[in-house]
């Protein structure tokens, strides 16, 4: 037995896979992680031990302690004749930190950064206000994909320029 209520979810998916990109194109069904991503310079990021941050945007805001990984850049290891190509992760000396939302739009973002040193000072509160920036890494007719995406230096709190690449 059929299920009604199942019909008009079915048929939107279909309508939207189809309406994806040129004839015999498809677009990759991937979902947009809803976060403030942050990244801390390789010459700062010795300085930081933890950091907690503070995510405002439309009335709504979130903060956390936020979890520091060890930052990486691709390296391109080149492309065969066939033309597949290739990089690897390479440890850069930056940290990287993700703060998880609920919802994010393309309306002024503030985000407010705190933290401690190693020895347990302290470190100087910066804040940002900014807009989130649209994306399209694989072309409009597959939709945008929104950016908060900051860099944390001596200087404070920076917007990351927009890039066009996927990360994944």
């Amino acid at each position: 037995m059929h299920k009604p209520g199942m019909l008009v979810p079915l048929g939107m998916a279909a309508a939207l896979l189809a309406a994806c990109g040129p004839a015999g194109s498809a677009c990759p069904a991937i979902a947009q992680a809803t976060v403030v991503a942050v990244t801390i310079t390789a010459d700062y990021s010795a300085l930081v031990q933890t950091l907690h941050l503070r995510a405002c945007q439309d009335g709504a805001c979130k903060e956390s302690g936020v979890e520091l990984r060890p930052g990486s850049s691709s390296v391109d290891q080149g492309c065969t004749d066939e033309g597949a190509c290739s990089a690897t992760a390479s440890p850069d000396g930056t940290k990287v930190a993700t703060l998880m939302l609920e919802t994010l739009t393309e309306s002024p973002m503030t985000v407010t950064a705190s933290g401690t040193a190693p020895d347990g000072t302290a470190l100087a509160v910066r804040t940002l206000e900014f807009r989130p920036q649209a994306l399209y890494p694989f072309g409009e007719q597959c939709g945008k994909f929104l950016s908060a995406s900051l860099t944390l230096d001596g200087d404070g709190l920076h917007q990351q320029p927009a890039s066009q690449k996927p990360r994944g």
